[in-house]
């Protein structure tokens, strides 16, 4: 770390390990990377005079709490130790700008998606995974009912949030939403792909996960007042410019990319 910061002045911490179900079959694993290894990321940033770090936090520290939209003044209620991972990252951040003045801004993610996304390890997320099972004419596996919903974010609108806040004035030291502020059920994330890809996929259910809350959806207000963050990519265009690109890498390696 320290080799990596020689002459930086400003970091965007994106690496963890990303997982609710990993981090319940290993929650120690998880507390390593996400825990230990932003402790250390923030004290050699502090040494290394870095002026400031962007937090990739995350939208499962709310949990269960009640209240939708997600607003930051909530109460956090983490279901799994990734979420409480994700929780002590901006937590350290805040105690690094408030203790030793390191400018720290944390960026809480939902549900992030585009291409790219690895869809082949049993931790993946649920859109590249579903997209690829549809395009290789495989069952998609929905956990619960499938009514849970979630604030799908396209990758475009979460790089407009870090490089806003990089350079804001307000705001150091908090935690902000970056999401659409609208929210779709699994099922609806279904109907959509099956219109886009002009496949009906056999849907099969298995018990809810332990650690996935039922709802989430962001209110982006305070992004949108402080950072000048609005999303510029919703949902649709989102899935369909992502299901698109797997579309193409799929046509081009035969099947075999995906």
């Amino acid at each position: 770390v320290e080799r990596s910061l020689d002459g930086v002045t400003h970091v965007f911490h994106q690496a963890a390990v990303g997982s609710v179900p990993r981090s319940i079959a290993d929650p120690f694993d998880t507390q390593t990377a996400n825990v230990n290894g932003t402790l250390n990321l923030l004290w050699k940033a502090r040494e290394a005079g870095v002026g400031r770090v962007v937090i990739a936090g995350s939208s499962s520290v709310y949990g269960d709490t009640p209240g939708m939209p997600r607003v930051e003044t909530l109460l956090p209620s983490p279901l799994s130790p990734y979420a409480l991972s994700k929780l002590s990252q901006e937590l350290f951040g805040r105690i690094f700008t408030k203790t030793f003045g390191l400018e720290t801004v944390t960026l809480r993610y939902f549900n992030i998606f585009g291409p790219r996304q690895d869809p082949r390890s049993e931790y993946a997320a649920v859109i590249p995974r579903f997209v690829r099972a549809m395009l290789k004419g495989e069952a998609l596996t929905v956990y619960g009912t499938g009514e849970q919903s979630r604030d799908f974010t396209f990758i475009d609108n979460v790089v407009q949030a870090n490089l806003l806040a990089m350079g804001t004035m307000r705001g150091v030291g908090e935690a902000f939403n970056v999401g659409c502020g609208s929210s779709y059920s699994i099922l609806e994330l279904i109907d959509n792909l099956s219109a886009i890809l002009k496949v009906r996929p056999v849907v099969k259910h298995l018990p809810p996960r332990a650690g996935d809350p039922m709802a989430s959806q962001a209110d982006i207000s305070k992004a949108r007042d402080f950072l000048g963050y609005s999303p510029k990519v919703f949902f649709r265009e989102g899935l369909e410019r992502t299901a698109r690109w797997f579309e193409d890498q799929y046509r081009q390696s035969g099947g075999a990319g995906l």
